[in-house]
């Protein structure tokens, strides 16, 4: 039976998604406690474990698209013929999850903790590259991948919620000052993680026929040296920004979130800086917001699969509702008004339900792009795609916490102070509103050019089916080779084969 006559239902989605308690909650665990645990019980000195962070982020970035590489070659060696290209990862990293306890142990040295920090960022690599191909991979039905993304991102906010509320229940029975606190929290989520993970391996399928009838094996590609799959790495990466719907999304993608990043990174100084609260304050709102987060997640999930609004149409719902939510802070502060709590709170449950969509529409487009670059590239290249996203995520999220760094240190802002001077609270707001608005615009503009709908999809894939079959390119609809050339960005004479294939695909080096 092919992959794709296997239908996709919620408990299947729920297998797949599990895992991204592991993507969305290994490192909300780290972000909120690793640097305070480094600093207070271990012995390091802030700049001791901010090279820590720093080493990590640029391995990190070499990392993840040579996972991606490796997965889309991995079916040409014994190995992946045996236990599949992408779910041979999921097997042997489930028992290797209890590393991430190894992180969470007092009284070591600088470079243990620089190494099992490494083997974390690894592990990562390892399962969450192979593991966000899957979706493509178990389904090419638009509904489907839609369910799939939908229980993952659902997943991901727990694992979140998880992050900040193990620590605190551990904390009455240990005490708020005990090491012991940390060592335990890092064996519960290692055996949450490991558990996950085999899951989704039990739950998970792929696609079999990774060589297509169509795709002849080059001569002398499963001996490749080093050299030559390094090249082809760099011109896989490269070509893959050929296909105008990865542009897009990329471009939608990388501003939406770095938005995002910019609000949770200033947030704080706005609350106690601009509004005089209390820094507790901050906590209770975002709590608020990724508990809105969580059922936000579904209906949108909903408002594709069953309304059938466009992916585009989604994505300007999220933005215009946090275009409000920037609007309302931005009058709060200028006109010192007093808000209650409920308001506030209020405010935040709406943006939570925004930010579940701006979160959970990118990834959900992420699983069609592997479809768009076939009828190019006659491949399957979902490894390359999500080694790209995650990539170019983690570098720009790095950029953007340095940028604000450096315009907070320019303004004036002075740290530890419980006044700031006004250059230094102007920088606060023109962060938290101007450059997430700014951004948010620049993704905004994007949804008008993006094209994917449910419908342009399923002609998408028909049309494969069809040439996979044999059918004659000359027989296509000028209706579907429009909507070709929409998400490619070729002409449909230059697909398949055509001129857009030598463009878009390097030479075949199988991993051997």
């Amino acid at each position: 039976m092919k992959p794709t006559e296997r239908r996709v239902g919620y408990g299947t989605a729920i297998g797949y998604g599990v895992t991204d308690l592991f993507g969305g909650g290994a490192f909300a665990v780290i972000g909120t406690w690793l640097l305070f645990f480094y600093t207070t019980y271990c012995g390091l000195s802030v700049l001791e474990a901010g090279s820590i962070f720093a080493i990590a982020r640029v391995i990190d970035a070499i990392l993840s698209p040579i996972m991606g590489y490796i997965t889309d070659n991995f079916a040409n060696t014994w190995l992946g013929k045996k236990f599949g290209r992408r779910r041979f990862f999921l097997l042997i990293s489930a028992p290797l999850m209890f590393l991430y306890a190894l992180v969470w142990v007092t009284d070591m040295s600088y470079w243990y903790y620089l190494g099992t920090y490494l083997s974390i960022e690894l592990l990562s690599a390892m399962v969450l590259v192979p593991w966000e191909t899957l979706s493509s991979e178990m389904t090419n039905r638009f509904s489907e991948r839609t369910r799939l993304s939908g229980v993952r991102m659902i997943c991901s906010q727990l694992g979140g919620l998880l992050a900040v509320s193990i620590p605190g229940v551990l904390m009455q029975f240990t005490g708020k000052d005990n090491p012991m606190t940390y060592t335990y929290t890092g064996m519960i989520f290692a055996t949450i993680f490991c558990i996950a993970v085999f899951t989704t391996w039990m739950c998970t399928w792929e696609a079999k026929d990774v060589r297509e009838e169509y795709e002849p094996e080059v001569p002398g590609a499963r001996s490749g040296n080093l050299w030559h799959h390094l090249k082809s790495l760099v011109v896989d990466l490269l070509s893959s920004f050929k296909i105008r719907m990865f542009r897009q999304h990329i471009i939608i993608y990388i501003f939406s979130f770095t938005a995002l990043d910019v609000f949770g990174a200033v947030f704080t100084y706005y609350v106690v800086y601009g509004l005089h609260l209390d820094a507790s304050a901050v906590s209770g709102y975002l709590t608020v917001a990724a508990l809105a987060s969580v059922p936000s997640t579904f209906g949108f999930m909903m408002l594709l699969s069953k309304l059938n609004m466009t992916p585009s149409g989604a994505l300007r719902l999220a933005y215009g509702i946090i275009f409000c939510v920037l609007a309302f802070l931005f009058y709060v502060y200028i006109t010192e008004m007093a808000v209650s709590v409920l308001l506030f709170s209020a405010v935040f449950a709406v943006f939570g339900f925004a930010r579940a969509g701006l979160y959970y529409i990118p990834w959900n487009i992420y699983s069609f792009i592997p479809d768009v670059d076939e009828i190019v590239t006659k491949k399957r290249r979902e490894g390359i795609f999500a080694g790209v996203m995650v990539l170019t995520r983690k570098s720009t999220v790095a950029l953007a916490i340095m940028l604000i760094g450096i315009v907070l240190q320019e303004s004036g802002f002075v740290k530890g102070q419980g006044v700031q001077p006004d250059s230094a609270l102007d920088a606060i707001i023109g962060l938290l509103v101007f450059a997430t608005a700014a951004l948010l615009a620049v993704s905004f503009y994007m949804t008008f050019r993006f094209k994917l709908t449910r419908e342009t999809h399923k002609m998408l894939i028909q049309e494969v089916a069809r040439l996979k079959l044999g059918g004659n390119l000359q027989d296509c609809t000028p209706e579907c080779q429009k909507v070709i050339k929409d998400l490619t960005g070729y002409e449909y004479q230059e697909v398949w084969g055509g001129n857009a294939t030598g463009k878009a695909v390097r030479k075949d080096v199988a991993l051997g």
